[in-house]
């Protein structure tokens, strides 16, 4: 039984409400839905009854909510035991990067906090932004390396850079013979971009800037994986967005600016206030030189 999973139950229990409960937890309602089911299907029975205007705790519900709740104290205490007792300067920092973090950058974040830190171990996780903003909260990382626009009420942040992005294209696509690419040109071709799910603030963001620019997918290609990306590309079946490539490109494929930097990877470290120390100031430190390492202006 996944402890995230019990904490998505206490709280839809706590709201009697998914709206409410997925956005007291910052995701979406579908994804709550489908863990709710998920461990309902675990457990072999129903937790919830579902109505029009929300949901009731069942007879079994009621019983795992009881034992539901001290199992997360318990956790909560062990947590705040272990940073209690974590000796500082020798001590592991636990650290998330998006999943398409630039090698160049990640490799000099890594170096930068090792000549800074030498005697913390740094612990890295590939996170979604969702995934990372939740983590945060639930005291399991000190910084994470996250992608703007998001929800920073409650975090710190330190500065924001950017680059831009550029356009990915299967070599045979007429506008590939250019040396850069109007936005608005690319309208009528589909789309391939990451899940909603990942980061719901940048997907509608990228989005609203194509339609502001006169680009109207003819379809959204959902992808995560940088190879099912360039593999639905060289197949014809649409156009990706991302940062200009630090090796080369498949046969087949072409990357291209994109006139005026419409889009951009914002990117920043982001963490508690309360979670802040010599060390997490070290790793925003090593941020920094990590995106600027990686292109970052």
């Amino acid at each position: 039984m996944d402890i995230h999973h019990l904490k998505y139950f206490v709280v839809l229990s706590e709201e009697l409400h998914f709206g409410r409960a997925a956005q007291r937890l910052h995701m979406a309602q579908p994804p709550l839905s489908q863990r709710i089911k998920d461990l309902e299907k675990e457990l072999g029975v129903l937790l919830f009854h579902r109505r029009r205007t929300g949901v009731e705790l069942s007879e079994a519900g009621a019983l795992l909510l009881e034992h539901a709740r001290n199992v997360l104290d318990n956790v909560a205490m062990a947590q705040e035991s272990m940073r209690r007792i974590r000796p500082g300067a020798s001590g592991i920092l636990q650290v998330a990067v998006p999943p398409d973090t630039n090698p160049r950058a990640l490799e000099a974040m890594v170096s930068s906090f090792a000549s800074a830190a030498p005697d913390v171990l740094l612990n890295l996780h590939e996170l979604t932004t969702v995934e990372q903003v939740e983590r945060l909260r639930d005291g399991e990382l000190d910084v994470a390396v996250v992608r703007h626009p998001l929800s920073s009420v409650g975090f710190e942040s330190g500065p924001v850079a950017s680059k831009a992005l550029g356009v990915v294209l299967n070599a045979s696509h007429p506008l590939a013979a250019l040396s850069s690419v109007r936005l608005g040109d690319l309208s009528g071709n589909p789309l391939i971009i990451f899940p909603r799910h990942m980061a719901p603030p940048l997907y509608d963001s990228f989005l609203q800037t194509c339609r502001d620019a006169g680009y109207l997918p003819a379809a959204i290609v959902h992808a995560r994986n940088q190879h099912f990306t360039h593999g639905l590309i060289m197949a014809g079946r649409g156009v990706h967005f991302n940062e200009e490539p630090w090796t080369p490109l498949p046969d087949g494929i072409v990357w291209r600016p994109l006139v005026g930097d419409p889009l951009a990877w914002r990117t920043s470290a982001l963490w508690l206030k309360s979670r802040r120390s010599a060390e997490t100031d070290a790793f925003v430190e090593a941020v920094r030189a990590g995106l600027a390492a990686g292109g970052h202006g």
